[in-house]
C-alpha cells in the first residue's frame, strides 16, 4: 500500500484486532452527507488519547480506491446507513499524518511542504502514470490534473493537523506559511470530495479571521452532531463493563464527565481501555506529555487565574468566555484564553446543563469532569509556589473531619474560623462563593480518599448544597452540609429538614449527619449544628 495516496485498510485493521473496540463507524454517514457540497470541509479538534487516529484510519479504509475493504465495514454500524454503498472505496484518498512530516522535515515547514509534494507527486505517478502533471512542483496542480481527466474527487483527511502550532508555537510566519499551504491545496478546489482534519486545537486565527474559514469546525466546546463521536458515550461503556466485569460506578466517576448538549456523558476512552486492560481505576493521563503542560498553562501570571483554579479544585463550576481565544498555546491575553485552552486539552469539561446563568452566548461554564482529571490538578498544585496555602489545609481538614464525626460543633465552627482566616488571599474575605469554595475546598482535600463529593445534588424539594457519600469499603458516616450566610447554623438544618434532602439517603443504610454552617459577615465568625439524621 500507498504512505500517503489510498493507503488502504491495513492501519485500521489493526484497531478492530484490538481486544477492545467500540465501533464509531456512523460518522461516515454523517460524513458522506456533506460530499461534493459546500459543507465538505470539517475539522473535528478533540484532546490527546481520544481516538483521533483511530477515526482517520478509519475514514482512509472506507473511502480508498484500488481496495476492497466491504469485508471490514459489512460488519460494522455504519453498513445500515444508506449511503453505505454509495461511497464505499469511490475515491481517491490523500491521507496526511503532520506529526509525522514535520519531525521528518526536522521541523522546519518549507522543508515540510517541499517533501510532502514530492512524495505525494511520485505516488500521483505511480498511480496514474498516463495522466502528464501540469507542475509536478506544485501539490494542488497535480491534484487537478488527476481530477480534470479521471473526475474521481480526492478525500483528504489530516491527522495531528495543528501539529506545528503546537511545536512551533512562536514561529509565526512558519504557522503563516503552513495554513496557507493548507488554504490552497483545499479551498475552493473542485477536486476535493471531502477534507477532515483531526488535532487537539480549534483553526488558528489572525485577528478575528480564521485562515481557513471554509472549515466548519467542532470541538471541546461545541462538538454539535459529532459529539457522540468525540469519546465513549455512557451505553458503550455500560456495555464495555458488564463484558468486562468492571464496576460501572468506579468507571463513571474517574472518566465520565465530557458533556455536550445531545451528549450529557462522554468518557475519556484511552482511560476506559486501560482500567479494563489493567482492571485498576487510575489517573492514567500521567503517562502522556500533557501532564507537564497544565503545569505550564496555571502557572501563567494571567489576573484571576489562580482563585478561578482554586474554585474548580474545590468542586466548583466557573464560567469562561472562549470567544477571544486565538487557538495557539502562546497567545494569552487573559484567564479565560488559559482556561479555554484546558477546555481544548480535556482538563476542563463544559457542562451545558449547569444552573449557572450564562450573560452571552460567547460563555460556557467549566468544570473539572471527573477523578482521572482531579488527580492531575492535585498532583500539579501541591507544591506549587502559586499556589500557597491550599495544601496546608490538609492538615486542618483532617482535625475537621474527626470533629464534624464526633459532632464538635464548637470545634467545627472554630476550624472553619481558621482556613477562613489563614486564606483570605486565596479569594476575597466576603465573596458568597468565596467562603462556599474555602469551605468545601478544606473538606474535599479531607476527604478526598474517603468520599464521594457532590455539589447542588438534587434532593427533595431543592438542592443540596453538600454531599458526601463514602467510596466502597470506608466505614464512615455520610455528610450533607447547608451553607447559610447572616442567618444562623439552625436555619440551616430546619432547610435540610423542611425540603426533605434526606430523602437522597432513602438506600443508603449508614449512618447520616447534617452539617449546618452559618457565616456572619459583620463579626466575620461561623457557627455551626451537627446532628445524626432521622427518617
Amino acid at each position: 500500500m500507498s504512505a500517503y495516496i489510498n493507503t488502504g485498510f491495513d492501519k485500521f485493521k489493526e484497531s478492530l484486532n484490538a481486544r477492545i473496540y467500540v465501533d464509531k463507524s456512523e460518522l461516515i454517514d454523517i460524513l458522506n452527507n456533506n460530499i461534493k457540497t459546500p459543507q465538505k470541509y470539517i475539522c473535528i479538534s478533540r484532546p490527546r488519547r481520544f481516538g483521533k487516529s483511530v477515526t482517520a484510519n478509519m475514514l482512509c479504509a472506507y473511502y480508498s480506491k484500488n481496495t476492497d475493504s466491504s469485508f471490514i465495514f459489512d460488519n460494522l454500524n455504519v453498513s445500515k446507513s444508506d449511503s453505505y454503498r454509495k461511497h464505499l472505496n469511490q475515491y481517491n484518498i490523500i491521507f496526511l499524518n503532520m506529526t509525522d512530516e514535520f519531525n521528518r522535515a526536522e521541523q522546519n515547514v518549507t522543508s515540510m511542504i517541499k517533501r510532502i509534494t514530492a512524495f505525494v507527486v511520485a505516488e500521483i505517478k505511480e498511480a496514474y502514470p498516463e495522466i502528464k502533471l501540469s507542475d509536478e512542483l506544485d501539490l494542488s496542480l497535480s491534484l487537478q490534473s488527476v481530477y480534470s481527466q479521471t473526475r474521481i474527487g480526492f478525500v483528504i483527511v489530516i491527522d495531528e493537523w495543528d501539529c506545528i502550532m503546537r511545536e512551533k508555537q512562536s514561529d509565526s510566519e512558519g504557522l503563516k506559511t503552513y495554513l496557507e499551504w493548507l488554504k490552497l491545496l483545499m479551498k475552493d478546489k473542485d477536486y476535493v470530495a471531502l477534507a477532515y482534519m483531526t488535532g487537539i486545537l480549534p483553526i488558528k486565527k489572525y485577528g478575528s479571521h480564521s485562515a481557513l474559514n471554509m472549515f466548519k469546525e467542532y470541538s471541546m466546546t461545541d462538538a454539535g452532531k459529532y459529539a457522540p463521536y468525540i469519546g465513549f458515550t455512557e451505553d458503550e461503556v455500560l456495555t464495555l463493563c458488564e463484558k468486562y466485569k468492571l464496576d460501572s460506578n468506579s468507571m463513571k466517576k474517574w472518566y465520565d464527565g465530557y458533556s455536550f448538549e445531545n451528549s450529557p456523558h462522554l468518557y475519556n476512552p484511552n482511560s476506559v481501555v486501560c482500567a479494563i486492560d489493567e482492571n485498576k481505576f487510575k489517573s492514567y493521563w500521567t503517562q502522556t506529555e500533557t501532564f507537564e503542560s497544565l503545569r505550564r498553562y496555571i502557572d501563567l501570571n494571567m489576573a484571576g487565574l489562580r482563585d478561578e483554579i482554586v474554585k474548580l479544585i474545590a468542586g466548583n463550576e466557573i464560567v469562561v468566555n472562549t470567544s477571544r481565544f486565538h487557538n495557539d498555546m502562546t497567545t494569552f491575553e487573559s484567564k479565560d484564553d488559559v482556561l479555554t485552552l484546558l477546555i481544548h486539552l480535556g482538563y476542563l469539561a463544559i457542562n451545558p446543563s449547569s444552573n449557572i446563568r450564562l450573560a452571552s452566548s460567547k460563555q460556557v461554564v467549566a468544570r473539572i469532569p471527573n477523578e482521572e482529571i482531579k488527580d492531575e490538578f492535585r498532583n500539579i498544585t501541591e507544591e506549587n509556589r502559586n499556589y500557597p496555602g491550599i495544601y496546608s489545609l490538609i492538615s486542618q481538614s483532617l482535625d475537621l473531619l474527626d470533629k464534624i464525626y464526633e459532632m464538635d460543633s464548637k470545634a467545627v465552627a472554630e476550624a472553619f474560623d481558621l482556613a477562613h482566616q489563614d486564606h483570605t488571599s486565596i479569594l476575597k474575605y466576603n465573596d458568597e462563593n468565596s467562603l462556599s469554595c474555602i469551605i468545601s475546598l478544606a473538606l474535599n482535600l479531607a476527604s478526598v480518599d474517603l468520599y464521594n463529593v457532590y455539589r447542588e445534588l438534587p434532593a427533595g424539594k431543592g438542592f443540596a448544597d453538600m454531599v458526601f457519600l463514602p467510596k466502597q469499603g470506608v466505614d464512615k458516616p455520610a455528610l450533607l452540609v447547608e451553607l447559610k450566610y447572616d442567618k444562623s447554623a439552625q436555619t440551616a438544618i430546619d432547610q435540610i429538614k423542611q425540603k426533605n434532602y434526606g430523602r437522597i439517603f432513602r438506600d443508603y443504610e449508614g449512618d447520616v449527619l447534617v452539617v449546618g454552617i452559618n457565616y456572619d459577615k459583620d463579626t466575620k465568625e461561623h457557627k455551626c449544628k451537627i446532628e445524626k439524621y432521622h427518617e
